[in-house]
């Protein structure tokens, strides 16, 4: 390890430190708030097939069911265990994670990268279990695991990242694990854009705005080292366009989904680290998009793919297409 890297994973751990330190405070500034009072004004969500009234409670419930997908993905591969059993219980039917084991990471920066991140989702678990009290739903089922018929070699087969009868591991080398990560940081990003007009109390308003800006940041790290690593490798740029295309292929006929390969801006090359619209504004997707990803589906349906089960609160099924 030279000693470039020693002083930037120095660097990753004495900023991990600080935002700790920030985090609880801000922890501390929020644990009195009751979620029940934050639910009592509700508003009706928009192109659901039946108009149903969705309170705060919901919508944090629905991030909720997508941090325990992150935390447990990046947990498995940085330390080779789950989340501790007291952050799964809660509402709704409790479920077990298939598959998931560490990654042998050779770049010390990806590994860098992967550590920081499966902190952040561990914290994201815990932080929404807090606010939520006895209202959060418990972990449902999820799989991660590396079998052709599985949700990661389900998902890099409509990539056409494999062929028929072929599996995806995620976990099989750094590259492998960027292109699983790819898969959803993005949508997280979009999740919780969509998501933010159907809060209503100000204060997990703010949390979500939080967590967002937290997602954007870990999707921006995993777009820059596929990027970079695609300069040298561009059949590793061209697999995660092709990931942005099968995601945009099951949320409907709107373009919300961009890869990274380079674009023009006056007429010059230039990185695409963050997608954009026109007018330089981030993408969202309703729940009912978000549930079409991460059920691989493209149908209005309650379960499928990344949740074998459905996730669980009253959000549950994906948009028709």
């Amino acid at each position: 390890m030279t000693d470039e890297t020693k002083h930037a994973i120095e660097v990753l751990d004495r900023r991990v430190e600080r935002r700790n330190e920030r985090r609880d405070f801000f922890k501390s500034a929020l644990g009195t708030l009751a979620v029940a009072g934050a639910g009592a004004a509700a508003m009706t969500l928009p192109g659901r097939a039946q108009a149903a009234d969705v309170t705060d409670a919901d919508v944090l419930n629905f991030a909720l069911n997508l941090e325990y997908l992150e935390a447990q993905f990046y947990s498995y591969a940085v330390f080779g265990t789950g989340l501790p059993a007291s952050q799964q219980t809660g509402t709704g039917k409790q479920g077990t994670v298939t598959g998931g084991r560490k990654v042998t990471f050779t770049d010390p920066i990806v590994a860098a990268y992967a550590k920081e991140i499966a902190q952040d989702e561990t914290q994201h678990v815990a932080f929404l279990r807090t606010q939520l009290g006895a209202s959060a739903v418990a972990m449902p089922a999820i799989d991660i695991g590396t079998d052709p018929n599985g949700a990661f070699s389900s998902a890099a087969r409509a990539a056409g990242l494999i062929g028929d009868g072929a599996s995806f591991d995620p976990y099989a080398n750094d590259e492998n694990f960027l292109l699983g990560a790819f898969i959803f940081e993005d949508v997280g990003v979009t999740a919780y854009k969509g998501a933010a007009p159907l809060i209503t109390n100000k204060t997990y308003l703010e949390a979500a705005a939080g967590i967002l800006a937290v997602e954007a940041y870990h999707a921006s790290l995993v777009r820059t080292v596929l990027y970079a690593k695609g300069v040298q490798t561009p059949s590793l740029r061209t697999s995660a366009d092709a990931i942005s295309n099968a995601r945009d292929s099951l949320d409907g006929s709107s373009d919300l989904d961009q890869g990274i390969s380079s674009t023009m801006i006056n007429d010059t090359p230039a990185s695409n680290i963050v997608p954009l619209d026109s007018n330089g504004i981030a993408f969202s997707r309703s729940t009912g998009q978000v549930l079409n990803i991460v059920y691989l589906n493209n149908k209005a349906v309650s379960m499928g793919g990344f949740f074998p089960a459905g996730v669980n609160g009253t959000l549950n099924t994906s948009a028709a297409n």
